[in-house]
């Protein structure tokens, strides 16, 4: 239970006013949750006053929430609290230890693809937004050079890597038969397409890809000098992972779990794959239309089985979600997830598709609660998809093929290797070719490019990406044991699984407070340490 200040009188309607104040005092694109995922937004300038003036201003909103009488409150409002102390540790976070504007090159690199994928072709609307986006990159680029005072070497690399190079993954980029060589690359695609649709713009696009170039040459130049460490180190990483993430666990013991869960989920695969041995190996899809009837046959398959064996409610309002993984002709062939995907779509279909992501955004899109609709959690997220995977395999999702099984033990290897790589590389124990090369190692099928990308996403982003979705999945197997033996023979699943999705995306330590009423992990949260200074 929360331990509360001298007579604390707040109420929840107060926590509700603070929340709204925090999220208008939080710089644009630099929220808890998105700082490194977005980037900066083109046309903002970052720089150390801006952002020591919001530090200076994040005590008033502490002491506010010190003064709430949160003691008194029921469950599910107790969990809002510690949702927005979260939110507020992650912010004081960013701006004391994070500082992607002074730390990573990225941070100004990502959002200039998305100008670049702009279709030019889509009216004079899209035209008018690139140009005003085009006309700041110049002097955006140029303040990064004077606010890069303390980048990381491995920051530093990634960005002159993604620069010139293709970073052979290709998530949500439109299709190139060719994929252009990096952001340069993609700024040429750009400039070609002006030249054919929108000549007005050829000067403002070639002024930005010389102003990128320009960057480039300066990284190039001052690469030697930037030494500094790119993850946060051992103590900011738990406190990071209990103040804001909201994990109950430590290093040690996160690496304990994966590790063997990874062995676990390895020796079943070698199980199942002594089962299948005198099975043919599924094939790959050899074009886009056998890739689309099989994701159609997929989904078809996974909504009657989720309705006929009672494992979730899919509201009327639910329609078609997609498919997560695009089709993709590689020169070098497909990649990890492809190799998967191609033969059969199910694993990934039930993590990111239904009943994963996307439908689990489509319930987000409607949560209207002023806390928990605007609050998502990625350990909640991932935790959720990643359960799924083999919850679902036991439930009998795959039993239309036995190999499907040996693909769904795939995934949780892959899941539970990046749990060693990421804390390794925030703890500055291992550099990124080291992340890569230990993924690698672990994980039957997994290619340069997709190792990569993972590493790059886990060391840049927000602390504790990379471990979500095996530490999430087994916070939901535990929340699952938790509340089957709380009802025993009235648990159903499909309760069971509605009620947590309509507890919005909350950490899950805190969704599993509000379920069950043990105390045992939330305890742990109500009072906030300082940041341990290393």
């Amino acid at each position: 239970m929360a331990n509360a200040q001298a007579a604390p009188s707040g109420t929840y309607d107060e926590l509700l006013a603070v929340h709204e104040e925090l999220q208008a005092y939080m710089v644009p694109a630099f929220t808890p949750s998105v700082v490194l995922d977005s980037g900066a937004r083109v046309g903002e300038l970052y720089a150390d006053p801006l952002m020591a003036d919001k530090r200076a201003g994040l005590t008033r909103f502490e002491e506010r929430l010190a003064g709430m009488a949160v003691d008194s409150w029921p469950r599910d409002q107790q969990a809002d609290f510690l949702a927005v102390k979260s939110l507020l540790n992650g912010y004081r976070f960013n701006l004391e230890v994070l500082r992607p504007w002074k730390r990573d090159p990225g941070f100004y690199l990502d959002p200039l693809m998305r100008v670049a994928f702009t279709d030019l072709g889509a009216g004079a609307q899209a035209r008018g937004r690139v140009s005003v986006q085009l006309a700041a990159i110049p002097p955006m680029l140029s303040a990064a050079r004077a606010n890069l005072t303390e980048a990381a070497g491995d920051y530093a690399d990634l960005a002159l890597f993604n620069l010139e190079n293709s970073d052979g993954v290709n998530h949500y980029h439109p299709y190139r038969a060719v994929p252009p060589p990096g952001i340069i690359g993609w700024y040429d695609d750009l400039l070609a397409r002006s030249r054919a649709d929108a000549p007005e713009l050829e000067p403002q696009v070639m002024a930005a890809r010389a102003a990128i170039i320009e960057f480039r040459d300066w990284l190039q130049a001052e690469r030697e000098s930037m030494t500094a460490p790119a993850g946060v180190g051992p103590e900011r990483y738990d406190w990071y992972i209990r103040h804001v993430r909201m994990i109950p666990l430590s290093s040690a013991e996160m690496l304990t779990l994966a590790e063997r869960e990874h062995e676990r989920m390895t020796a079943a695969l070698a199980i199942l794959r002594h089962r299948n041995r005198d099975l043919p190996q599924l094939e790959l899809s050899t074009s886009a239309q056998e890739q689309q009837e099989k994701v159609r046959r997929t989904d078809q398959r996974v909504r009657e089985f989720l309705v006929r064996e009672d494992i979730i409610t899919i509201p009327e309002f639910v329609g078609e979600l997609g498919s997560n993984t695009p089709w993709i002709e590689r020169p070098t062939g497909p990649n990890f997830w492809e190799q998967i995907q191609f033969r059969d779509p199910i694993p990934d279909h039930l993590h990111a598709v239904i009943p994963g992501h996307r439908f689990d955004a489509v319930l987000g899109e409607r949560d209207k609660r002023p806390i928990r609709g605007r609050y998502s959690d990625g350990a909640r997220a991932e935790g959720w998809a990643t359960y799924l995977e083999e919850a679902l395999m036991l439930a009998g999702a795959t039993q239309h093929t036995p190999r499907a099984d040996e693909f769904m033990e795939l995934f949780g290897i892959f899941r539970a290797a990046r749990v060693p790589a990421d804390i390794a590389m925030q703890h500055n124990r291992w550099n990124v070719r080291e992340a890569v090369d230990y993924m690698r190692a672990k994980t039957p099928w997994l290619d340069e490019d997709v190792a990569r990308v993972d590493a790059e996403i886990y060391l840049r982003r927000p602390p504790g990406y990379g471990i979500a979705y095996t530490i999430g999945k087994l916070q939901m197997d535990a929340l699952l044991a938790d509340r089957s033996q709380q009802l025993g023979e009235r648990f159903s699943l499909r309760e069971f699984h509605d009620t947590f999705l309509a507890a919005g995306r909350l950490p899950i330590a805190l969704i599993r407070y509000e379920m069950t009423g043990l105390d045992d992990e939330v305890e742990l949260f109500w009072k906030t340490p300082p940041i341990p200074q290393e």
